[in-house]
């Protein structure tokens, strides 16, 4: 996102009389306001979390594209030694999975490349000096 645009980010959390939650998100960055979003969840957090996975999505997609990185430019010194760049990759996969446990839709899940192979994969250059993303674990450490 450039930074001449700045803006809100609107979400509200329903409840659904029949079970379940619905997350609406409105972004209203630069331009004006954009589409309102509707994403069911099981819990008031999963649609919550559907709604800012979809909005990340978005913004994956349009830094990648702002950026107009060659992919195969290899940047060189005078010297003629590459020059290494930094990149941000962000894997992103999802599914939903019928199975007898939770721990049997995680093994299923993982087996095979399934998961690099389906994935959403955004590649962002960045500065050397931009600090790393801080990562929790599974566990939340």
């Amino acid at each position: 996102m450039s930074q001449a645009r700045s803006g809100n980010i609107a979400v509200t959390v329903l409840p659904q009389t029949a079970g379940g939650w619905v997350c609406e998100v409105t972004p209203s960055l630069g331009d004006g306001a954009g589409p309102t979003k509707c994403f069911h969840g099981q819990s008031a957090s999963h649609a919550i979390a559907l709604a800012l996975e979809d909005l990340a999505r978005m913004f994956r997609k349009e830094a990648e594209a702002e950026q107009n990185v060659d992919w195969d430019a290899v940047e060189r010194a005078t010297s003629g030694e590459v020059v290494n760049r930094r990149f941000h990759v962000i894997l992103h996969y999802e599914r939903v999975a019928e199975e007898e446990s939770k721990f049997e839709a995680l093994t299923n899940t993982l087996l095979g490349n399934t998961v690099v192979e389906n994935a959403e994969i955004a590649i962002i250059q960045v500065d050397a000096d931009l600090p790393k993303p801080e990562w929790t674990s599974r566990d939340g450490d």
